[in-house]
């Protein structure tokens, strides 16, 4: 019990943490972005935008995000 108890609490760290994130901050599922390399690429740069407000002392990626009006604006692609 306590292995698979450790086993659940590292996956809901990382689903609080990167796949929440995606979800919510960066609206994910409503992505058109569906085909080819394009859904792996903007995984990519949603977690390289997370890293780097995170790296920025950012603990609330959303607030984070708010002075920005897109994303992608963050990493200067926008």
């Amino acid at each position: 019990p306590e292995r698979i108890a450790k086993i659940l609490r590292v996956h809901w760290v990382i689903e609080n943490r990167l796949h929440f994130v995606r979800d919510t901050a960066f609206r994910k599922d409503a992505s058109k972005i569906r085909t080819g390399h394009r859904p792996e690429n903007m995984a990519t740069l949603r977690s390289f935008a997370i890293n780097q407000l995170r790296t920025a002392g950012h603990t609330n990626i959303a607030a984070g995000l708010r002075p920005y009006e897109r994303p992608l604006t963050v990493l200067g692609l926008n």
